[in-house]
This record gives structure tokens, sequence and C-alpha cells, in this order.
């Protein structure tokens, strides 16, 4: 067998085959769909734009400051909710599922971050976070508290247990649509 593929090797009645089989076709036109190029990003521009989409979802205010008692047992109900909600966040009824460490930040980025942590609560349909703020010079002791009572989305705040990090943190439950029950 000859493995020379040249037109000048095949017999004359293999080509009159071949041109008998495909008579009556027509070339047809490429369809391949050319998709655009994207556009890369750097992770810093990634991180700046959730930033400040986290930061258009919600906005702490600094000016306003609650009927709170941040010196002593953090305690908060949302006005027309269960009361008994703070009991259960005392007792340790709710374990959260998120927790969020912002010992080494200052209030303008606990801002955002709380925002985020709300954000992700009800985008993955959590009833009960942490939130650990420390104790150290008592800023975000005081304004951790001060800005949560303002979000519409928290049901309760409470000091946290003990095992959950006590004075220096609070348990929050976050208002999820009525299809999904708190989970315990």
């Amino acid at each position: 067998m000859n493995t020379d593929k040249s037109n000048s090797q095949l017999p004359a009645d293999d080509f009159a085959l071949f041109r008998e089989a495909v008579s009556g076709t027509s070339q047809f036109k490429q369809d391949t769909v050319q998709q655009p190029r994207r556009q890369t990003r750097f992770k810093g521009e990634v991180i700046a734009e959730q930033k400040k989409q986290h930061q258009a979802e919600f906005y702490f205010s600094d000016e306003y400051v609650p009927d709170i008692d941040t010196h002593g047992t953090v305690n908060y109900v949302r006005p027309g909710a269960d009361k008994y909600l703070a009991k259960q966040l005392r007792r340790g009824d709710y374990a959260p599922e998120l927790i969020l460490d912002m010992h080494g930040m200052n209030k303008e980025t606990a801002k955002d971050e709380l925002a985020a942590l709300i954000h992700a609560c009800k985008k993955q349909h959590v009833a009960c976070a942490c939130v650990v703020h420390g104790i150290g010079e008592r800023v975000l002791k005081h304004k951790v508290p001060q800005y949560l009572v303002q979000h519409p989305d928290i049901l309760a705040i409470h000091q946290a247990p003990l095992e959950y990090g006590g004075k220096g943190a609070v348990l929050i439950l976050v208002d999820l649509p009525q299809s999904m029950e708190f989970r315990r």
C-alpha cells in the first residue's frame, strides 16, 4: 500500500466515484462564533468593587446613638419582635454559623465588614452569627452594637456566651425570609 497521498497516485476511477458522491452539495459558510476576550482584573480591583457594593447596601452612621447600654451586657431586640429572642441568644439556644473576627480593625473597616456579614447571612440563609469585636480600648465594643441596631435586618443582639467570646463578642439574629426557619 502506498502511503503517499498525492493526487497523482490515486486511480482515476476513485476520483470519479468521489465526484459522483459529492455532486449536488455546496460549500458551507463557517459559523463558528468568536467569544470576546475577557478583560483581566486584578485582585485589588475586585476587592475594591466588592467593598463599594457592600457600602452601597447599607450605611452605618456614627452620628446616630441608639438607646442601648453598651457599658453593661449588650441586649437588644428590634421593636415588634419577640422579646424572648434575647434570652434565647443569652442561653446559647442559637449557635452561630458565621463568625466575624474584628481584631485590629478600625471603625470604617468594621462598618464594611458588618454590612458584608449581614449580606452573607442573608445570602447563605444563616440566622445566627457571632461578631468578635474584642475589648481592647473599647472603641469597637461600643460602636459595633450601635451600628448593628441601625440595620433593618437585625432581629436581636446579645452579648455572646463565654464559649463564643463573652464580653468581647455579640451574637446577632438576622431576619430571614419567612420560608426559612431559624437553625438551632
